[in-house]
């Protein structure tokens, strides 16, 4: 899967939250988009995951050198971010298994699989609404992670993980992302240290 910005900008009314990105991101890169909270950078990656159209340029997705259309992009991108919430009445089993009938996880996975994987004891079977925020967390990111799809686009991804959840977090990225198309958009350059391209969003001000 490659995205190919070209003379991207995004305004809201008059403002310009960025514009003039010329950029091409490949499979199989690591990309870190880096700025200062409300600088942009979840705008931009919205842009990235076809959910918000640009103000200027075109975002063309090509995938094995065919192009995708934008209102298809969806099945080949995994998203998490803060502002994505989870459903709050579903116990953990659930939230795995309706996740699971929605998008398919990677091969060899199965909701059971990724219980383990999440290294929560004792939460099968309880509502997520009573889980913390860093265990929420971790599910996000997991549920992101462990889906059958080439492009990984990741907000903030260490919000509320504590020392040990980051830790979590970049294992989980080294295990089952290194073949695809990663973004992580962060204000933390140590949330995406294992990303060797960067994008500065103040550079496209």
């Amino acid at each position: 899967m490659t995205i190919h910005l070209q003379n991207v900008g995004k305004r809201y009314r008059l403002d310009w939250i960025f514009r003039g990105v010329d950029f091409t991101f490949k499979k199989g890169e690591r990309y870190a988009i880096l700025g200062p909270n409300g600088s942009g950078k979840s705008t931009l990656l919205k842009v990235l995951s076809g959910h918000l159209s640009p103000s200027k340029g075109s975002v063309v997705f090509e995938k094995q050198g065919q192009k995708i259309e934008p209102d298809a992009v969806y099945r080949e991108v995994s998203y998490a971010a803060p502002y994505i919430e989870l459903i709050e009445e579903f116990t953990l089993e659930e939230a795995l298994n309706f996740h699971a009938k929605l998008k398919p996880l990677m091969p060899g996975f199965n909701p059971a699989k990724l219980y383990e994987l999440l290294a929560l004891p004792r939460t099968r079977t309880k509502e997520i609404r009573f889980f913390s925020s860093g265990m929420k967390q971790r599910v996000k990111l997991a549920l992101a992670v462990c889906s059958d799809t080439p492009v990984l686009l990741l907000d903030e991804p260490a919000t509320n993980l504590d020392l040990q959840g980051i830790e979590w977090y970049k294992n989980l990225i080294a295990e089952y992302a290194s073949d695809r198309l990663v973004v992580i958009a962060s204000n933390d350059p140590h949330d995406a240290d294992f990303c060797p391209i960067h994008l500065k969003i103040l550079d496209y001000k």
